[in-house]
């Protein structure tokens, strides 16, 4: 995978964390127990530190950058969907950024809150814990409920699993020329989108 020391410091990466091979990692990039970093994802330590806490994960194509000095920091079990863009913010813990959203510089992403898919977080914005903000700029929704965090909470583990199973099959193969006879499906772990799984969408 691209890992890149850059003025003497190196990424660290925990040996249970799972960082795709076609993500780039660039100094002062530290990655906690259980992570997941996936396919095509930049996380560019050059001029600041970025931390990701235990069993969080950055999905594919996310970008993740500060200003000179800063930090950005995504805490235990924060989970930032595909194509997103944090720069120098902080995602609490067991909070949700949703697919192609932007969080601005020292925005606070309170615990357990949502941003909703392809929102943008205005600079120094605090998001208050367990809600939910959209829009562009984002703006407060509402408060959301506990069935909507529990959902959240098993997406993420979700992820915390792959990380292991990427870890134990996930390794480099030739195409098939053709699709073979009872083709095996990835295992089904009942895990709904949120319009399936009952309620309103929360992000």
């Amino acid at each position: 995978m691209p890992i890149y020391e850059f003025e003497g410091i190196r990424p660290v990466v925990d040996p249970t964390a799972f960082v795709h091979p076609t993500a780039t990692l660039i100094g002062d990039v530290i990655i906690g127990p259980g992570c997941l970093v996936g396919p095509g994802a930049s996380l560019r330590g050059d001029i600041g530190r970025l931390v990701m806490g235990p069993g969080s994960n950055v999905q594919d194509n996310c970008t993740v950058h500060v200003f000179p000095g800063k930090d950005c920091t995504i805490e235990a079990g924060g989970h930032v969907g595909h194509g997103a863009v944090l720069h120098g913010c902080t995602v609490g813990r067991n909070a949700l950024v949703g697919m192609n959203a932007v969080v601005m510089d020292d925005a606070i992403i309170g615990v357990e809150s949502f941003v909703a898919a392809m929102s943008f977080v205005r600079a120094g914005t605090a998001v208050p814990d367990r809600t939910l903000v959209a829009g562009i700029p984002a703006k407060t929704i509402r408060l959301l409920r506990d069935e909507e965090i529990a959902w959240k909470t098993e997406g993420t583990t979700v992820y915390q699993r792959l990380a292991q199973r990427y870890r134990a099959t996930c390794r480099p193969a030739e195409p098939l020329p053709a699709v073979e006879p009872d083709r095996a499906r990835v295992p089904d772990h009942a895990y709904a989108p949120k319009h399936e799984a009952g309620g309103d969408r929360p992000g």
